[in-house]
């Protein structure tokens, strides 16, 4: 059974929670407290309470937030719960922190003004970005409640032509814009395509402009156009910020001792460095009076 589409109050309460359990987890919070309290933040006049107390006890049966989701078909739409089933595998390097990013800007954009195409590029590219699979990634994009018969057939079909057909000319062949310029060059007045079309002109000229191009290309540009939404990237971890400095501090010292033991064993230590630069010891005695002082009190 497909999720409906959901009205504006549950997508902004999904937005919430999305983030909020993103947050809560990159704090080292686990799950199962995350999901008890959540369940008290958010709005009692949706269903998302209730869904989260279901989540909170298949996660305590299996362990994995996908699978309450996929029993919860009736509210969460199937591409929300392949995201976090690949977030969720032991094998994958989908980090579970971008796969809440993903749904957490999917979720405050439905809550907005979407369009069948700003969604479908959107999970296009989250999908293609990070390597998500086409196969069971568009079919959960088929079944999205917002997408209706002529865009499911199309997804569908679709998934088969990529790497043959150029992802621009996918686009601008469904569009507006590609029907006006028919018409233009043909002159026939009357041409009514026999498929149906699903992007607009200005899509149809975006897409025409990017075709041969790298599809990133062709995201961005309709992103700055056309205000779809921007999907998440995965932040590399910097080498240097890997290790604390205070710890990096001590395993240099760790090192110097090393070096001081290896060398005490192969038979002496060269003091020559210590001689170049003295250390200095302070004396942690305190300054007594002197003894007169002592027998004039008395």
């Amino acid at each position: 059974m497909n999720a409906p589409f959901l009205n504006r109050e549950e997508h902004i309460e999904q937005t919430y929670f999305f983030r909020c359990y993103r947050e809560r987890l990159q704090d080292g919070m686990p799950s199962q407290e995350i999901l008890s309290t959540i369940f008290e933040e958010v709005l009692a006049t949706t269903k998302l309470p209730m869904a989260i107390e279901f989540l909170k006890g298949e996660i305590l049966l299996s362990g994995r937030i996908s699978d309450g989701m996929a029993l919860l078909s009736h509210y969460f739409t199937p591409f929300q719960t392949f995201v976090m089933s690949k977030a969720e595998q032991d094998d994958s390097k989908f980090d579970q922190s971008v796969g809440l990013l993903i749904l957490e800007r999917e979720a405050e954009y439905l809550s907005k003004q979407p369009t069948p195409a700003g969604l479908f590029v959107y999970q296009f590219e989250c999908i293609s970005r990070n390597r998500l699979g086409y196969d069971f990634g568009m079919a959960a994009m088929a079944a999205d409640p917002l997408f209706d018969n002529n865009w499911r057939n199309w997804i569908l079909k679709i998934r088969f032509q990529l790497g043959t057909v150029d992802f621009g000319d996918l686009i601008y062949g469904r569009s507006e814009h590609f029907v006006v310029e028919y018409k233009r060059k043909t002159k026939q007045k009357d041409y009514q395509p026999e498929h149906a079309i699903l992007f607009g002109s200005q899509e149809g000229r975006i897409a025409k402009a990017n075709r041969g191009k790298d599809p990133l290309y062709l995201f961005a540009a309709l992103q700055r156009q056309m205000g779809y939404p921007s999907i998440p990237k995965a932040v590399s971890k910097s080498q240097a910020l890997a290790i604390h400095p205070a710890l990096e501090n001590r395993i240099q010292n760790l090192e110097k001792r090393l070096k001081l033991m290896e060398a005490e064993s192969k038979g002496g230590i060269d003091l020559q460095e210590f001689m170049k630069n003295p250390p200095k010891f302070v004396d942690e005695v305190p300054n007594l009076p002197p003894p007169e002082d002592f027998l004039a009190s008395d």
